[in-house]
């Protein structure tokens, strides 16, 4: 097994650059990475997979790492794709499946992008990273430079979850709080980039973070039989999760493994308390405008101006779907209603595709009949500032039994 990638690609023109040198953006904005498809085709039949360990490994031929030796790795597991009927009968979808990147290594689908960054980064000889994080993918990085054995850097808002903050330390990297939002972490780091002498693995500032999450899409189209669903509601930050499952699609259909050649609808799910890719959506722009005073219990939407946000545009407008943004307020609600359903750890991320989809069925956009599935992008444990306290009770001999009953 290898890697069949032939080159890397600018987004915004298409122009080609070597994959076998470190490479960055180009004009400002995001590179793809391309694979040579046909030699795939030749090589990997789809049945094979089926031999194959779980993870997201298992698609080594559609991923950038050129040498095994340089995998870097934590043993991901496939996760679960699991159905919902509690939380379905409520939202009106006879068939509502969530994909529980929760199970990965450090909690969250971050372990996916930073798997294969940091991976690549080692291959071509990176020896410090750096990330802005307004969350999850701050612990991640940190868990796969140390396994790597590479030196990380982390800068996080102020007010960054306190499992964000101290899981980045508890892995060995060089953590620090900043003033400001996502913006202003990255400002540090592109400044501290030429005296540090780091690379810097922001989202979408390097090609490899998306090769690692498309795996969540290969994977969904390999746990559906090959048959993707009607609808994907998917979290929206960065989007690098929504832009790298379109592309691993994309994928797929060239090499002719779909069934039936039909791919889903994609919704991306902001807060309304920061929502700059459904402000373009809605103003019908191919670029976001950066969104004024962002704020949001779900840090993972907290990016007020991201790099890829043509991208991720272009890719619900092509699939035809939409971006909706779920109203602030409604978060904490819907996290601890559909996680007391269905018994599922799922973050306030989540919680905004559900009150998303709340207001496509009430539309009658999405069907009841329609397939549907949410990403729980991360574990519910790592927002403990969002669980709540149980009410403290007395000795036994003192409690008001009545008043429990009610």
């Amino acid at each position: 097994m290898g890697s069949h990638v032939t080159h890397l690609e600018a987004a915004i023109d298409g122009t080609r650059l070597p994959h076998t040198e470190l490479q960055t953006i180009h004009e400002g904005r995001p590179l793809w990475v391309r694979y040579d498809l046909e030699a795939v085709r030749r090589e990997l039949p789809r049945d094979a997979l089926a031999n194959r360990q779980p993870g997201l490994w298992r698609y080594r031929e559609l991923l950038p790492v050129e040498d095994d030796a340089n995998v870097v790795s934590l043993d991901e597991t496939m996760t679960p794709l699991v159905p919902c009927p509690a939380l379905g009968a409520a939202l009106g979808c006879e068939d509502l499946l969530v994909k529980d990147e929760s199970r990965l290594p450090t909690g969250s689908f971050k372990a996916r992008g930073l798997c294969m960054a940091v991976s690549r980064a080692k291959e071509l000889g990176v020896r410090r990273l750096a990330i802005p994080t307004a969350g999850n993918a701050g612990g991640a990085l940190a868990a796969y430079a140390a396994r790597a054995g590479l030196e990380a850097f982390v800068f996080m808002p102020r007010d960054t979850p306190a499992v964000n903050r101290g899981e980045a330390l508890l892995f060995g990297a060089k953590a620090y709080l900043v003033d400001g939002l996502i913006t202003e972490c990255a400002a540090v780091v592109r400044a501290g980039a030429l005296s540090m002498g780091w690379f810097d693995l922001s989202t979408l500032k390097e090609p490899y973070r998306i090769e690692g999450k498309k795996t969540m899409g290969l994977e969904l189209a390999e746990q559906l039989g090959w048959r993707l669903p009607d609808w994907i509601l998917y979290p929206t930050g960065g989007g690098t999760g929504l832009i790298g499952m379109w592309k691993a699609f994309a994928e797929l259909e060239a090499l002719g493994w779909l069934e039936d050649g039909r791919k889903p609808r994609m919704v991306s799910c902001q807060s309304s308390g920061c929502a700059p890719i459904v402000s373009a959506f809605e103003a019908g722009e191919r670029h976001a405008a950066p969104f004024a005073n962002a704020h949001t219990v779900a840090s993972g939407l907290r990016v007020p101006q991201a790099v890829g946000d043509f991208m991720i545009l272009d890719a619900v407008r092509a699939s035809g779907g939409v971006a909706r943004a779920a109203a602030e307020n409604s978060l904490t609600g819907w996290m601890r209603r559909a996680s007391a359903l269905e018994g599922l750890s799922l973050c306030p991320e989540t919680a905004a595709c559900l009150a998303v989809l709340e207001e496509l069925r009430a539309e009658g956009v999405v069907r009841t009949d329609e397939r549907v599935v949410v990403f729980n992008t991360g574990a519910a444990q790592k927002y403990v500032e969002l669980l709540g306290e149980p009410p403290s009770l007395g000795a036994p001999e003192t409690i008001d039994w009545d008043l429990l009953a009610s």
